[in-house]
């Protein structure tokens, strides 16, 4: 593969990246419910099984999420999350253009950009 990260070099879009999750990390879980709940107007539900740990509200274009402060690439800052169709190939894109994969995954992963800022991908969801 070429090195993208050349100058003049051809770089294809990732499938129409969208944001999809606004991911928070809190030391007081409860309070940071109340509080994002409170601003948003909006519930944040548990999430389900293969969703990760913690809340995030549902229905809006995009979603908003509170989790455990940890030690984690995910788990100590605000991470936006940018829905692909694809997130084996969004991957490779991202260390062509000179980024890194932090933590891979099949329907979700860590990243950091070329100037090391975190944000994660995830894999869209099917359309019914």
């Amino acid at each position: 593969m070429a090195d993208l990260r050349q100058p003049g070099a051809i770089v294809r879009s990732v499938s129409s990246p969208e944001p999809s999750l606004i991911e928070f990390p809190a030391d007081d879980v409860e309070r940071a419910r109340r509080f994002w709940g409170e601003l948003l107007g909006a519930e944040l539900d548990s999430r389900g099984a293969g969703e990760g740990e913690g809340w995030e509200t549902r229905g809006a274009a995009t979603a908003v999420g509170v989790h455990e402060r940890g030690r984690g690439p995910g788990d100590s800052f605000s991470l936006p999350y940018f829905a692909v169709d694809d997130v084996a190939a969004a991957l490779e894109r991202v260390t062509a253009l000179g980024g890194s994969v932090v933590h891979p995954g099949e329907r979700w992963a860590i990243c950091r950009d070329s100037e090391g800022s975190p944000f994660g991908l995830a894999a869209r969801a099917a359309q019914a």
